[in-house]
């Protein structure tokens, strides 16, 4: 390199070090700026002429205030639009903060598996506001037992609960409880606005029936018959938001497909595996023409391991919730889509709902859909469960 050269090149150097020197500069004024425009609860206390011991009690809603020194205190905060510090203040409580999770009863790796999960992380998370959660487990279909944990809960006395629904009105006297109480609470899986809840954490279930329905038709293009498996109990299936997604399916398929038939697979919830093979069984045996199927729960590798075992390669049923069974039946084919629904993050986000709602005192949303994701074993690999 000539000398020439190296002088362009050192006054190029010297350029770029006086450039991020004046920027260094400015964003640190800035920043001093910004921190003696801070307002501090002791400026508030200078301004009102009172203590700074007295300005923290009204901002804690603490007694001993005389009226006089409160409306001094309030006035000094709205001249000079004072706003605490929620995290600081919360720390400084240091107290525990109990909430519950009323939940159906369920096996490992489902959905509801997930959503403890994330519920726990919510907690590690939070760990130095002293966040506690607590479970209780009601048997789905029974009454008395939601009833039974619903006292539990509500004797608990809680800061804060979150609940999977069980009917409209069997929830509706745990929501009264919690109502009368001010105790706040979340529902998750199933939207029921009548129950006043501070914020639902769920898929809005007929807008993914319809989806459901038009990524189904992409395969079953040319099909006369598609098959539809259900758990049920006493002819029900198991929550609401899995009746509304048939709802939105069987709507789609009417306005667009209205020769399709629609055939229904129907397993008793309580059937054991030796019955509910039988029942597959039979089916299969009677609609030899049907490719092609739907699960509205995540429940889909029932079907899916039967297909396996049975290698009946031309058949695929496509389901809800990347648990480890559906995900393995994706991988080896005989489930086509799942629908995920960010189970995990319903947990994590709803225990989260209550900490700023109850701890930071701040405002949550109301509600809160979740994304409709479609997974097949070439995109699964991608999927970020967590999204944290």
């Amino acid at each position: 390199m000539t000398l020439d050269k190296l002088l362009r090149l050192g006054k190029k150097i010297n350029e770029f070090i006086l450039f991020y020197s004046r920027l260094f500069v400015t964003l640190h004024r800035k920043e001093y700026k910004n921190m003696k425009q801070r307002i501090r609860i002791k400026d508030i206390a200078l301004k009102a002429g009172v203590s700074a011991g007295t300005v923290d009690r009204v901002l804690h809603n603490r007694p001993g205030v005389s009226a006089k020194a409160r409306k001094l205190i309030e006035q000094a905060l709205s001249e000079t639009n004072y706003k605490p510090n929620a995290y600081a203040s919360a720390l400084a409580q240091n107290r525990v903060y109990t909430f519950v999770m009323v939940l159906p009863r369920h096996s490992e790796e489902t959905y509801w598996d997930e959503i403890e999960e994330g519920a726990q992380r919510a907690v590690e998370a939070r760990h130095d506001f002293g966040i506690d959660v607590k479970r209780l487990y009601y048997t789905r279909f029974d009454n008395a037992s939601f009833a039974e944990c619903s006292r539990e809960c509500l004797a608990l006395n809680p800061d804060g609960v979150v609940v999977a629904p069980s009917t409209l009105n069997n929830t509706r006297m745990l929501a009264d409880g919690l109502h009368e109480n001010d105790i706040p609470f979340v529902v998750l899986d199933s939207y029921m606005p009548d129950l006043r809840p501070l914020s639902f954490y769920g898929q809005d279930p007929v807008q993914s029936g319809h989806f459901a329905a038009r990524m189904l038709m992409l395969l079953a293009t040319g099909e006369t018959e598609i098959m539809l498996f259900k758990q049920t109990k006493d002819g029900q299936v198991t929550s609401k938001q899995q009746a509304n997604r048939e709802v939105g399916f069987r709507h789609y398929m009417g306005e667009h497909f209205p020769a399709v038939k629609i055939v229904e697979l129907d397993v008793p919830y309580e059937a054991s595996k030796r019955e509910t093979e039988k029942l597959i069984d039979a089916f299969f045996e009677q609609h030899k023409g049907i490719h092609n199927g739907i699960a509205f729960n995540s429940k889909a590798h029932i079907v899916g391991d039967y297909l396996l075992r049975r290698n009946k390669r031309e058949v695929q049923i496509m389901g809800y919730d990347m648990v480890p069974k559906n995900e393995f039946c994706l991988r080896q084919g005989s489930i086509s889509f799942l629908i995920a629904q960010h189970s995990f993050m319903q947990g994590y986000n709803s225990v989260d709902a209550l900490f700023r709602a109850v701890v930071l005192k701040k405002k949550v949303e109301p509600v809160n859909y979740m994304p409709i994701e479609l997974l097949t074993r070439e995109n699964v690999d991608f999927y970020r469960r967590t999204q944290l």
